[in-house]
Formats: C-alpha cells, sequence, structure tokens
C-alpha cells in the first residue's frame, strides 16, 4: 500500500468518524425519552407525571416566559462569563510571567476558589440587594479562577525555545505577550474557560433559586412551591436544552479559533 493511498484512507476513516459521531451521540437520549415516555405513560403519582403531561406543560409556559426569564437568565450568564473571561486571561497573563506575584496571591487564589458558590449567594444578597449585579458580579467571581490558574500555567508553559525566537526578531514585551504566549497557552485557556462556563450556569441557577424575582431558576423554584410539579420538571428540562445549547456553541467556536492546534493534534 502506498503513502497516497494510506493518507486516503486515514482521511476517510477522520471523516467518517466526524459523521457517525453526533448520530451515535443521539443513542442514549432517544433511548432515554423513549424510557421515560412509556414508564410514565401511566403514572399517577403527582411527583412523577407522565412526559406528554411535561411536553404540553413546556409548549404552554415557557414560550410567554422568553422575555421575563429565559433571557434575563442568559444575560446575567454571558456578563458574569465575559467580566471572568477578561479578567481570568489578563491577571493570568501577567502572574505567569511574574512568578514572584503569583506566589504572593496564590494563598488568596486558593482560599477565593475554595468557596462554595451557593454559600455565596446569601452574601451576595446582603451587600448588593436582589437585583441583576449580584447575580453577574458572582458568577463573574467563581467563573473567574478556572480561566485564571489555566491561564497561568499556560503561559509558563510556553516552549522556550519560541521565547528565544521572539527575542531574536526583537519583539516588545507586549507584543510577545499578545501574540506569542496567550496564543501558545490559548488550549488552556480555553479549557478553562469550558469549565467557567459549566460553572457560570450552575451559579445562574442557584443565585436565581435563593435570591430573584425573575429567572429560569425563580420560576423553577416556584413551581415546586406551588406544587405545579409538571411546570417543575419542564424548567429542567429547558435548563438541561439549554445547556446542551450553550455547549455545543462552544464546541464549534472552541474549533474555530483552535483550528490550527486541533490539525496539529489530528496529523
Amino acid at each position: 500500500m502506498t503513502t497516497t493511498s494510506i493518507i486516503t484512507a486515514a482521511t476517510r476513516r477522520r471523516r467518517s468518524v466526524r459523521f457517525a459521531g453526533p448520530l451515535i451521540s443521539l443513542i442514549l437520549p432517544v433511548a432515554i425519552i423513549i424510557a421515560w415516555w412509556f414508564f410514565s405513560a401511566n403514572s399517577t403519582s403527582p411527583f412523577f407525571p407522565p412526559l406528554s403531561k411535561i411536553f404540553d406543560t413546556f409548549g404552554l409556559t415557557w414560550p410567554m416566559h422568553v422575555m421575563t426569564d429565559i433571557v434575563p437568565s442568559l444575560w446575567r450568564m454571558l456578563a458574569g462569563f465575559l467580566i471572568a473571561s477578561v479578567i481570568g486571561v489578563v491577571l493570568g497573563a501577567l502572574l505567569g510571567r511574574v512568578p514572584i506575584i503569583a506566589e504572593a496571591l496564590n494563598p488568596v487564589l486558593q482560599f477565593g476558589r475554595s468557596l462554595p458558590a451557593t454559600a455565596l449567594v446569601p452574601v451576595a444578597i446582603v451587600l448588593f440587594g436582589i437585583g441583576d449585579t449580584p447575580k453577574i458580579l458572582l458568577i463573574a467571581f467563581v467563573s473567574t479562577f478556572p480561566i485564571l490558574l489555566n491561564t497561568i500555567d499556560g503561559v509558563r508553559n510556553v516552549d522556550p525555545v519560541l521565547e528565544d525566537v521572539t527575542r531574536s526578531f526583537r519583539l516588545t514585551r507586549m507584543q510577545r505577550v499578545r501574540w506569542v504566549q496567550i496564543n501558545a497557552a490559548l488550549p488552556q485557556v480555553i479549557s478553562g474557560m469550558r469549565i467557567a462556563l459549566s460553572l457560570a450556569f450552575v451559579v445562574m441557577v442557584s443565585s436565581e433559586m435563593l435570591g430573584s424575582t425573575n429567572g429560569i431558576g425563580y420560576v423553577t423554584l416556584l413551581a415546586q412551591q406551588g406544587f405545579q410539579i409538571p411546570l417543575m420538571w419542564s424548567g429542567l428540562i429547558l435548563l438541561g436544552l439549554i445547556g446542551l445549547i450553550i455547549n455545543a456553541i462552544f464546541v464549534v467556536v472552541e474549533r474555530s479559533v483552535l483550528r490550527w492546534y486541533t490539525q496539529t493534534q489530528e496529523d
């Protein structure tokens, strides 16, 4: 077998895996939905209503809550995540290049990342009230640490040969940080952002459940307290769908930004 044929066969295998991957990933969710539908069809339990009833409640309720609850929830999460991304990348690049400052701040960083997000919700309400501000700040605070720590590690692990090349081209310190160090650390930075995004989603829901007047978490908790069980289940399904969509969008952006990295890994 020639080298060309081997490369062609490998390319075909990669394409078939890419095509079959999404289809395979649908098998388990579809199986769960089918099993849930049939097992709950004749349910008379008020706590475990038929899936058909949950879907009916979903279609009747949530379209009317798009602007009043869904959009505000997503806005808080996105705003907090963006703030965390800016702070995490900028501060992480600084601490990654200045180890003495990183060592001085390490106890504070480890203390902050160890605080449970749900324990901080009452503190945020006491300090800032129950508006959007405390929720956004809390999401930003919790989401900053994965991005910050991953950026520090990524910047520290830049290939020394690459550093020497940048010096030989007489790049300034800011140019080295912006065009070389950040780009080299980008895979780890993106990995931290993925973790931070999941944390932002969790904090968004928990903050709305403990102190809010609107949002998906607020409506879901209100349904549970009002014994509106189908609405509660539909809220959980909505949260799962939103999380799935957010993750899919992030994967698309990640593959676009790190195309050079993923192609190198595949080769």
